[in-house]
């Protein structure tokens, strides 16, 4: 029987794709290459890669335009304007560089179908248009509800330009055929938008990380953590509604009451040198710059529990990217955030973690020293997370999950 995708033309439009390796391109990225696997013929608009560090990758600075084969995928990269620090201002900026390079001549003729990632409102317009034009239909999945994270991350002028993008977000929305929403939470915000119930699809994002396979020992060797110390590690993106701030305050209440707690941020972001310059001083936090792809699942695993916030504001407009990966790492995790929102939610799901007031430096600590002291608590909250990731956050069952709705779009 003949797969209905053979043949199939898709233009994919996300800002982020491999090789960057965290955030919503693992996603783009499996994605696309599974449409391709099936047989059809993909086409990916994207910029040049700069997430996290949001700084452009060393081989692809000074291009406009290029197109590159990556796992029988075309790749359309356009250059836009990437900031620094983030402020309301600057991610417009972003947004509409990406937005007119983008526009101008899209990479296929006419597609079958266009997917877009959001967040980007610019990625939504651009699929948006496209589809229009040719009349085939657009799905949008929705990683980051975009209004809500203006007015919720801290972003300075957030709160002013909220209105705006929710307006434009809501538009992009109700002109798809299907959206995907990653997490539950989201769908009262997006029927709230004017979405019709029976449009919405919940899609959530997958485990993309191998179980390790790294000696133990060894890796905390390698990274210098001593076997009598009890590692908390946070690993990705260091941004404003991560909230990273209550991490170091909690190793300060760490460095007068439990000295062999060690608190290590690994990875890169807008507020790395912010949060360098508050953790001077303090002896048991350290800074790591992000690892290859085949050593992250051995760092996660050689930590003891791993740290997931957000600020206390964050509540139903995100769901962290790296909670997949730290389920599957047999580790378990303390999060630091908003009790009601959907990371809470999915957390408490899985039975593997602890949930903590957001924002509460007294409360993580304290939560982290009670783990300290219990074994047995500690390795049956790891043992849950990869079982949670076999029933429900499998490779399989997630790109099922999207080819079943884009499958939908195109019969429809």
């Amino acid at each position: 029987m003949t797969d209905m995708f053979t043949g199939c033309r898709v233009l994919l439009v996300s800002t982020n794709y491999a090789p960057e390796h965290a955030g919503i391109a693992p996603y783009a990225t499996l994605t696309a290459e599974h449409l391709a696997v099936r047989g059809a013929e993909v086409d990916v608009l994207t910029g040049m890669p700069h997430y996290p560090g949001w700084r452009v990758h060393g081989d692809y600075r000074g291009r406009w335009r290029m197109v590159e084969y990556r796992q029988g995928v075309r790749v359309h990269r356009r250059r836009g304007f990437v900031p620094t620090r983030q402020t309301a201002l600057l991610r417009a900026a972003y947004e509409a560089s990406f937005l007119a390079h983008g526009s101008i001549r899209p990479p296929t003729a006419r597609p079958d179908l266009v997917l877009s990632q959001m967040p980007t409102l610019a990625g939504g317009v651009i699929g948006g248009g496209v589809a229009r034009r040719h009349g085939v239909p657009h799905v949008v999945v929705v990683q980051d509800l975009m209004g809500a994270a203006a007015a919720q991350s801290g972003i300075s002028g957030g709160g002013r330009v909220a209105s705006l993008v929710t307006s434009v977000e809501s538009k992009i929305l109700r002109g798809a055929a299907l959206v995907g929403v990653v997490h539950e939470s989201f769908v009262d915000r997006v029927t709230a938008m004017g979405v019709p119930e029976s449009r919405v699809r919940v899609v959530p994002n997958w485990s993309h990380v191998a179980p390790s396979t790294g000696d133990r020992r060894a890796v905390r060797a390698r990274l210098g953590w001593h076997d009598e110390e009890f590692v908390l590690l946070h690993a990705g993106n260091m941004g404003l509604k991560q909230g990273l701030d209550v991490l170091v305050e909690a190793a300060r209440i760490g460095a007068r009451e439990t000295p062999r707690l060690r608190i290590v941020l690994m990875g890169d972001g807008s507020r790395r040198t912010h949060l360098e310059r508050l953790a001077t001083g303090l002896p048991n936090v350290d800074f790591l710059k992000p690892v290859p792809d085949a050593d992250f699942p051995d760092v996660l695993a050689a930590a003891d529990v791993l740290a997931l916030t957000q600020r206390a504001s964050v509540d139903d407009m995100s769901l962290p990217s790296k909670l997949t990966s730290y389920f599957a790492s047999g580790r378990p995790t303390v999060a630091s955030v908003a009790a009601q929102g959907g990371t809470a939610q999915e957390v408490r799901r899985s039975g593997a973690g602890v949930v903590v007031r957001a924002d509460d430096p007294a409360a993580l600590h304290g939560c982290v020293a009670e783990l300290m002291g219990d074994p047995g608590r500690l390795a049956a909250l790891g043992a849950r997370g990869p079982a949670y990731v076999r029933e429900r956050l499998s490779p399989e069952a997630g790109l099922g999950r999207i080819t079943a709705m884009l499958s939908e779009a195109l019969a429809g």
